[in-house]
């Protein structure tokens, strides 16, 4: 009989410690990590890994698969990009608790936030839980290629105490805020890993409001983090405009020396935030000198929309001609766009804004006609453009106005060209602010939002950018490859307790990935129609990534699944595990 499961051989080994990169061998016997360095002996299966690296398999901690979760087991995209363990239920929205006259709010509340087809989850979900400990009974139910684990959503939590009170701008009583709190230790009791809130305008269900976390309370919000810590354990998880006036990391600062538990956030930089990135990270800082822990969330590319005409933005969308065709069959709607009569017709229109929300005009504005900031998606495309590359100066080079080669570059590809348009992260034309961030210990790369915004983008590839852009190509600087393997493994890891994984070493789980960096490409992006109900998502695989293994089964080869399933569900943090498995 094999000694082992499973052996790499001869691979690079980037341990996920920040250690330098080493050359030997891992040996994985029931889905640990048996052996490191020179191991002898046979296998049940043996890979040369030989000229290629061998990493912990990647930790995202900030996904939104709740819905997908309960019927997909490929978890795909983020599964084809490394991805072993995800964290889930962030941003305040989520299905859990939920009563049943709830349902269709809930996913209005997700379609809006996370631009996930209402019509999929509908279609997906059997809803076979109420309360937040059943939903990760049904969670447990369904073996997948990753790990999931989820948090308490706020929306979720304040839905199901103040039913049809919920309203922007409803204000809970004690009594009620006594029920919210109760039901968010009960789940962190039951397994969750935390408790997620949103708090900024750019956060609307699908009627246009507001979601439940925006106008709750200091006050609120501290109860809720007290009751994880009567758990024991968990993260607060927090979007937020950061209004001055709400003081968010005064009460962070104030939650976390109280319960010792860590606070996150979504820092990016942004037109919704009254303080600028930089006064951000200075406030959390300031809370850390004095015993907080606080740690920002940082994204590794702009974060904004992927346009197409059949996604969900796209510049000519408030065109009278667009919206006279938008609910046509996608072969109608080409036949119309194609048609040089249709094209004169509708770049001679006015946007009609007349039913635009206020409040974010001045997005809308940059999506139809902001050229200066949008992006032709070339083969090549690597999200740090410059603005050489931009449409308005190619449009001039073309003798074209901005909206014209707009029109003509999506109808590229029978109708199937891509524009970029970063709305955050992209305030300077260039990401050199990440770079000092990317070194900071009080930061995580994250932000990957895989699972959502199905019709506008695909950031569940970023650990693949992470590796191509910011290790390997970037021309302003890159980062070293163990630093960048440490912070999306063992420092994602770390900050939700799951100290079984992100690491290379003799007790740890068999999550890994071997990966040709020569090799290693992003994929041209894509429009499916794969989910229930025929629901839509952009779609990025990626080149280069030989094997990724979870629990010593090898889910994926050279992109492939191999319909292994060994993830499951993951209930609290993963320390005696690991201890036990140690000995």
């Amino acid at each position: 009989m094999p000694a082992f499961d499973l052996i790499i051989r001869n691979g690079t080994i980037v341990d996920g410690t920040g250690n330098t990169r080493f050359t030997g061998d891992v040996a994985v016997k029931d889905g640990l990590i048996a052996q490191v360095g020179t191991v002898s002996g046979d296998a049940a299966e043996e890979i040369d890994a030989d000229g290629k690296l061998v990493t912990p398999g990647f930790v995202d901690i900030h996904t939104h698969y709740d819905g997908q979760a309960t019927w997909d087991q490929e978890m795909a995209p983020s599964s084809w990009h490394g991805v072993t363990t995800v964290v889930m239920g962030n941003c305040g929205v989520g299905f859990a608790p939920a009563r049943p006259d709830k349902h269709e709010w809930l996913i209005g509340l997700m379609e809006g936030v996370e631009d996930i087809p209402g019509t999929a989850l509908a279609e997906g979900m059997d809803w076979n839980w109420e309360t937040f400990p059943e939903y990760l009974d049904a969670l447990e139910k369904l073996p997948r290629t990753v790990d999931v684990g989820t948090h308490v959503p706020h929306g979720s939590v304040r839905a199901y105490v103040l039913g049809d009170r919920e309203r922007p701008g409803a204000i809970p009583t004690d009594e009620d805020i006594r029920q919210m709190a109760a039901i968010v230790e009960d789940g962190v009791r039951a397994g969750a890993l935390g408790f997620s809130t949103s708090r900024t305008v750019l956060h609307r269900d699908i009627d246009g409001e507001v979601v439940p976390g925006t106008t709750a309370t200091k006050e609120e919000l501290i109860e809720i983090g007290r009751a994880m810590g009567r758990a024991g354990h968990g993260v607060f998880e927090m979007a937020s405009d950061m209004k001055r006036e709400w003081d968010e990391f005064g009460w962070m600062g104030a939650l976390s020396r109280e319960t010792g538990l860590p606070c996150t956030y979504a820092a990016l930089q942004s037109i919704a935030k009254e303080m600028s990135l930089d006064e951000q990270i200075e406030s959390m800082r300031a809370e850390n000198d004095n015993g907080a822990n606080i740690v920002a969330q940082i994204a590794l590319r702009g974060n904004g929309i992927v346009m197409a005409w059949q996604g969900t933005v796209h510049p000519f969308r408030f065109r009278p001609s667009w919206q006279a065709i938008e609910e046509l069959p996608w072969e109608q709607q080409k036949a119309k766009l194609l048609d040089p009569d249709f094209k004169a017709q509708l770049l001679s229109e006015e946007n009609d804004l007349s039913e635009v929300n206020q409040d974010i005009i001045g997005l809308i504005m940059v999506v139809c006609q902001g050229w200066p900031m949008q992006f032709e998606m070339d083969p090549d495309f690597n999200y740090e453009p410059t603005a050489e590359e931009s449409i308005a100066a190619r449009a001039e080079k073309a003798g074209k106005s901005g909206e014209e080669y707009a029109y003509d570059l999506l109808c590229r590809d029978e109708g199937k060209g891509f524009i970029y348009l970063p709305i955050l992260n992209y305030a300077d034309g260039n990401l050199d602010f990440l770079m000092d961030l990317q070194q900071s210990d009080d930061t995580v790369n994250s932000l990957s939002d895989g699972g959502a915004h199905c019709g506008t983008i695909c950031d569940a590839a970023s650990p693949t950018f992470m590796l191509q852009h910011w290790v390997r190509d970037r021309d302003r600087g890159t980062i070293s490859l163990e630093n960048a393997i440490k912070r999306q493994c063992s420092d994602t890891a770390r900050l939700y307790g799951l100290e079984d994984r992100g690491v290379i070493a003799p007790g740890y789980l068999a999550d890994l990935n071997i990966i040709d960096m020569e090799r290693l490409k992003l994929g041209k992006p894509w429009l499916a129609f794969d989910l229930p109900a025929g629901g839509k998502r952009l779609l990025q695989k990626a080149e280069g990534y030989v094997a990724t293994i979870k629990n010593g089964k090898v889910t994926f080869r050279e992109g492939e699944w191999t319909g292994e399933t060994p993830g499951g569900l993951i209930r609290g943090p993963q320390r005696a595990e690991l201890a036990e498995a140690a000995e």
